[in-house]
């Protein structure tokens, strides 16, 4: 996530720190370098302009010069910089009552149609009931994705392929959901490659028939400039709510998003941070600086943690660690868990200095390796994996499709983890003795 942003930036910051003391010229030659980077990044000019403008008002001062930490306060200026051009706080899509309308809108190939899946699930978590309308008749295909996203998610999806008139869609779509227990109506509509008269005349007579609550502008992050300049001529004609910055995971500069709000006054809403439903999210501007800036983003990564891991769970492992219990059936629980998170480039890129070390890329195979060779094994052997001899070894290899290597270091790291843990829990009851508290 705008790793070559974040690496230029980190470098500048590290030679900052560098100096005991700053001086004008030491900020000169690092806003120039910020500049460069961010023009890079494809950022809008005018908004780099702005931004580098600022940074030095903040940055050229006795507060700075003088300080103790110089390195440290300009950091703390670029991130609130970065924080004011994303738009400073964030701004999530409130449904009201019981019946919300929302139009998704923007260019073919941006991701609208897994974005409406995505709102479908989002919003369905906070106890809303979701029904989606597959309004792109231009492209048959649209519709069977949705149809399928919607059976994935158990959610209803109204389309109609011989109908010609894709406002009568809509208004047929709206009297179904007017006979349901819809709370809310999601309407996917038709995109193009480019922007013509003919897909805005169709937006607008939309429009004028769902009056939607709100008129999201899907973007992808990967094409920088040119998705706000789609913007701005939608934003002109439909009036948007607001934008959902798709593909953000991918290897996108970082140009769009720091560029959205400051050049056309959308708010981007919502981000997509991966390919699976889940991946998907309100839009924090200062988290996503944090991020940028690699700071980590432990509130994420903890919010996530706390949606997929059981609590119950989480106590009986607690407890076993605690007795110094754990087995492979824990261990590949555990793993379970940990992957429904997402891809872990994205969970450690949540850490902070994480997201900005070389070669950080994890095979996510040889999780898939890990998983296979423990359900290789029979429940006896996970259970007490000590049984496990080269006899065994061969036949869990053969099993899993790997070798016996690949068994031996599961197993070395299974009983080196365990080792520790027994470390750490004996250190803890000692502290306990003393009058700690870690273990609650």
């Amino acid at each position: 996530m705008f790793e070559s942003l974040s690496e230029k930036l980190n470098s500048v910051f590290k030679n900052l720190r560098g100096y005991g003391r700053l001086s004008e010229k030491n900020i000169k030659d690092a806003l120039r370098e910020i500049k460069l980077a961010l023009l890079e990044a494809d950022v809008n000019y005018i908004v780099v302009k702005e931004f580098v403008e600022a940074v030095k008002e903040k940055a050229v001062g006795s507060k700075v010069l003088d300080s103790i930490t110089p390195g440290q306060q300009i950091v703390k200026i670029v991130h609130d910089e970065i924080v004011r051009l994303m738009g400073g706080t964030p701004y999530p899509v409130e449904l009201k009552g019981k019946k919300n309308r929302i139009m998704l809108v923007g260019l073919q190939g941006s991701g609208k149609t897994t974005s409406a899946a995505k709102l479908a699930s989002y919003f369905r978590k906070k106890g809303f009931s979701p029904f989606m309308v597959a309004l792109d008749i231009q492209r048959p295909a649209a519709m069977d994705q949705l149809a399928f996203l919607g059976k994935q998610i158990d959610v209803p999806v109204y389309l109609d392929k011989k109908e010609k008139k894709v406002v009568k869609i809509a208004e047929q779509a709206m009297e179904k959901a007017r006979q349901t227990e819809v709370s809310l109506e999601l309407f996917d509509t038709a995109g193009r490659l480019h922007i013509d008269d003919a897909l805005m005349d169709e937006l607008i007579s939309l429009k004028n028939t769902i009056k939607p609550d709100e008129i999201l502008f899907v973007a992808d992050s990967m094409t920088g400039q040119d998705a706000v300049n789609s913007i701005k001529v939608f934003h002109d004609k439909l009036s948007l709510t607001g934008v959902i910055l798709t593909k953000i995971d991918g290897d996108a500069r970082g140009g769009a998003a720091l560029s959205i709000k400051s050049t056309t006054g959308c708010p981007i809403r919502f981000v997509g941070i991966g390919e699976k439903i889940n991946d998907f999210d309100v839009f924090y501007p200062e988290r996503m600086a944090s991020r940028v800036l690699g700071m980590g983003d432990i509130v994420s990564l903890v919010e996530k943690a706390q949606e997929q891991f059981d609590e119950k769970q989480a106590k009986e492992l607690q407890k076993k660690i605690k007795k110094n219990d754990l087995n492979l059936v824990d261990f590949l629980a555990q793993l379970r868990q940990l992957r429904k998170l997402g891809p872990l480039e994205n969970i450690l890129s949540m850490l902070p200095g994480a997201g900005n070390m070389k070669g950080l890329a994890v095979d996510e195979k040889e999780l898939i390796h890990i998983e296979a060779i423990i359900q290789s094994m029979t429940t006896r052997e996970r259970v007490n994996p000590q049984l496990i001899d080269l006899s065994r070894k061969r036949r869990i290899a053969r099993g899993s499709g790997t070798s016996v290597q690949d068994v031996n270091k599961l197993l070395k790291n299974f009983f080196t983890m365990k080792k520790m843990m027994k470390k750490l829990v004996s250190q803890t009851n000692t502290m306990q003795r003393m009058g700690g508290k870690l273990w609650r």
